[in-house]
């Protein structure tokens, strides 16, 4: 999959091309059964699949107070993109300069002249353009004015709630409650976190299990305090890497025990010790959520549940890895 993150970056010849626009957080089956539709519709016609994104999201550049934590950040959303079959994703840095574009000049520059649009795949609700004034009958109009279809997708419903449409809100309202399980199903995938490990207090190692902490910066919704367990995917190591995949016990939260103040995400992989992963770049997936977070009143009492939460994590994780398209409730 091409990523273009300029204008300048799109092939003159690009074209004809099927095109969605959207923030895409998360990449879930919603927008999966959207985008699957829009690679059908290019293979058809000889065309490329393109899909329009942003970044930062707007809703961090116009209210940056209210904005909504991000479920994934850039780099797993494009790697999940590429997953689609797309051919291209444009990103476009969004900013205060690109928000000022009347509907018709977004539509213009970029979807007319720049991916030469043979249709533009849509929702109901879709708006953009400065004050997010377009709409539905806006882009019919510009379709009709400049030359392509307009196609609109209906909401995707399915599992956990079928009255409810699958969407980012949703999930970050799962992940929030410490519901992985449930969020993965909309997903169709375990959620990830993506991150930097850093050095911490060495207290897990003291205590014989060490752990990866992740720096602040790590990408992707960090889900409620607890002890789930999941896998660790070190970036950088090639695929079939007995050691680049592994089963992981994580702990997110204060560490009351010790008193902590600062939230933190850790990752212990069962009965290895010999694992140097400062300075790698890792991803967590997290599949189920064994406990809550508790405060223990001795060291004692802590290492015996750590013990407990290994065993579980084992038993979790006994299936395997949750691949795409699997049904979560196997787990």
């Amino acid at each position: 999959m091409h990523r273009w993150i300029d204008l300048a970056d799109v092939p003159a010849n690009v074209g004809p091309s099927v095109v969605t626009i959207g923030n895409f957080d998360g990449v879930h089956r919603g927008h999966r059964t959207v985008l699957g539709t829009m690679v059908a519709d290019a293979r058809a016609i000889g065309g490329v699949a393109v899909a329009v994104t942003f970044d930062p999201h707007p809703a961090q550049v116009h209210r940056p107070d209210e904005a909504p934590e991000l479920i994934t950040g850039l780099a797993d959303r494009l790697e999940l993109l590429a997953e689609t079959g797309l051919d291209a994703v444009l990103v476009i840095h969004y900013d205060l300069e690109f928000a000022s574009n009347s509907p018709e000049d977004f539509v213009r520059h970029y979807l007319v002249d720049a991916l030469h649009a043979s249709t533009v795949v849509v929702g109901h609700d879709v708006r953009f353009g400065k004050g997010n004034v377009g709409d539905l009958g806006t882009m019919r109009a510009l379709g009709e004015r400049y030359g392509f279809a307009v196609q609109v997708i209906d909401d995707v419903h399915g599992p956990v709630d079928a009255s409810r449409r699958w969407s980012s809100t949703w999930v970050r309202e799962l992940l929030a409650a410490g519901d992985v399980n449930g969020a993965a199903q909309i997903l169709g995938r375990p959620h990830r976190v993506r991150g930097t490990v850093v050095h911490g207090d060495a207290r897990g190692r003291e205590m014989g299990f060490p752990t990866a902490n992740l720096a602040r910066d790590a990408t992707g919704m960090v889900p409620a305090d607890g002890v789930y367990a999941g896998w660790m995917r070190r970036v950088e190591h090639p695929a079939g890497d007995p050691d680049g995949y592994l089963p992981v016990a994580i702990s997110i939260g204060t560490n009351p025990t010790f008193d902590g103040v600062e939230r933190r995400v850790e990752a212990h992989v069962p009965d290895r010790t010999d694992l140097t992963l400062y300075g790698e770049e890792v991803v967590l997936e997290f599949v189920a959520l064994l406990r809550p977070t508790w405060r223990f009143d001795s060291i004692e009492a802590l290492v015996a549940q750590m013990n407990e939460d290994v065993v579980a994590t084992r038993a979790v994780l006994a299936g395997g890895p949750l691949m795409l398209g699997q049904d979560a409730t196997h787990w």
